[in-house]
């Protein structure tokens, strides 16, 4: 069986998607490793603590509004006959990000208008993140449609270009102009802006003839069936992955925040960067196989990921009690040092959470996706209770132990779910009985 799972590998694109996606999440993990022990030599807790508050609310614009959308246009890709055919779909993704993203922008820049008015705080923080929310869903529509095709290597170059061009400027920027919140996200959304002005010159697809209306109007109604389920879903993640920031700031301070948004940096890159790896590299290659109806080869890339995912995260999450404080000292600034103590916790979460992804794959495949919404339902009602009653109890140590509660707890429930352990409606089909009839991993012609 392992040998039959290694000849597969080696005929199939698989490696190569592999190689391209870790190197990506490498490069781009040390950069932004690099940049925030350059960032919190720089910056105190409390300024670090309000970029990570924008950022959060950047981040809820682009998964809540624009990233449904760009999901279903990765999972229809492998769907698409030929080039016409994707630069439709291509073109429908396009037009639903961005009248989502309008919708966002307008959201942000009302609400902290208001806030600026209420609280006599400055606006300019909020048009700056308002400009990296556009240039970030910009971004992520360019590298989730090329990991879509399975163009692994132009996906991780732009992300890899982004990272690195982020702290870069942003640590010039605070040199320049001082550790102002401003000067931190007009670097950011700078370096984005350049990054995908690189990228969408090169390499890019060039569209197969005209565009007919009516064919892009079809996808559109197939993009808004997949996708609207995943509109409060995505809320619901957001609010599982950095709502715990909002509680910290409502019931400690914005120093707290800053505290636990680095050290859950450090863990995050360890732990979730992994997770992007594998899924990156063996999520094309599922839906793929589903697409084309070849359950039980599907099912195997399924279980050769659970392997991978369990074997790493299960090393890095022994490894965090022995290694956390070396880690604090070496890439944090010394008023940062205190955070070391939460690492286990936050990384226990961050594993919880890369399994509630993986097994909820047969959901996604299957474009069950209000059915994964009661699934991220059950974390989102568990991190509501467990972040404020913790917090409260126990402080900023609280909030890490609150990961693994809600993460868990939403983690079974997909499971349960989807129960990826069963073949999906393949039971029937017959087992390979030699290692020459089985059908390798690989891509459409």
């Amino acid at each position: 069986m392992v040998k039959r799972t290694l000849v597969r590998l080696r005929q199939s694109r698989l490696c190569g998607d592999a190689f391209w996606a870790l190197l990506g999440q490498l490069a781009s993990a040390l950069a932004l490793l690099l940049g925030t022990r350059l960032l919190t030599e720089r910056v105190a807790p409390d300024v670090y603590g309000e970029v990570a508050l924008l950022s959060g609310w950047v981040a809820l614009g682009v998964a809540a509004f624009s990233y449904p959308f760009i999901c279903a246009g990765m999972r229809l890709l492998p769907e698409c006959a030929g080039p016409a055919q994707r630069s439709q779909l291509q073109r429908a993704v396009a037009g639903l990000t961005g009248q989502a993203t309008l919708l966002a922008l307008g959201l942000l820049l009302a609400g902290g208008g208001c806030y600026a008015y209420l609280y006599r705080a400055p606006a300019a923080p909020f048009l700056l993140a308002g400009a990296l929310l556009a240039v970030t869903v910009w971004r992520e529509f360019g590298v989730q449609l090329a990991i879509g095709g399975r163009r692994q290597r132009r996906a991780a170059l732009w992300q890899t270009g982004d990272s690195l061009l982020r702290p870069a400027l942003a640590v010039a920027a605070v040199g320049y102009l001082g550790a102002q919140v401003e000067s931190i996200l007009a670097a950011y959304t700078a370096a984005t802006l350049l990054s995908n002005l690189l990228w969408s010159r090169l390499g890019a697809e060039s569209a197969a003839g005209e565009l007919s209306p009516t064919d892009v109007r079809r996808f559109v109604g197939k993009i808004w069936r997949y996708a609207w389920p995943l509109l409060p879903m995505e809320l619901v993640f957001w609010l599982n992955g950095v709502g715990d920031r909002y509680a910290i700031a409502c019931l400690l301070s914005a120093a707290d925040v800053g505290l636990y948004a680095a050290g859950y940096t450090l863990v995050n890159e360890a732990f979730n960067r992994g997770a992007m790896v594998l899924l990156r590299t063996f999520q094309p290659a599922y839906f793929q196989a589903f697409s084309a109806g070849e359950r039980r080869r599907a099912h195997a890339v399924l279980r050769l990921w659970l392997y991978c995912l369990l074997a790493g995260g299960g090393l890095g999450l022994l490894a965090l009690p022995w290694l956390g404080d070396w880690l604090v000292a070496l890439l944090l600034a010394e008023p940062y040092r205190p955070v070391a103590a939460l690492l286990p916790a936050i990384g226990g979460g961050c594993l919880l959470h890369a399994l509630g992804t993986l097994w909820a794959q047969p959901l996604l495949a299957e474009k069950r996706t209000r059915v994964l919404l009661k699934g991220r339902l059950c974390g989102a009602l568990a991190a509501i209770t467990a972040l404020p009653l913790l917090i409260l109890q126990y402080g900023l140590p609280g909030a890490a132990w609150a990961n693994p509660v809600y993460f868990g707890i939403e983690a079974l429930v997909l499971a349960l779910l989807a129960k990826p352990w069963r073949l999906r409606d393949g039971e029937s089909l017959p087992a390979v009985a030699e290692p020459t009839a089985a059908v390798p991993l690989r891509a459409p012609a």
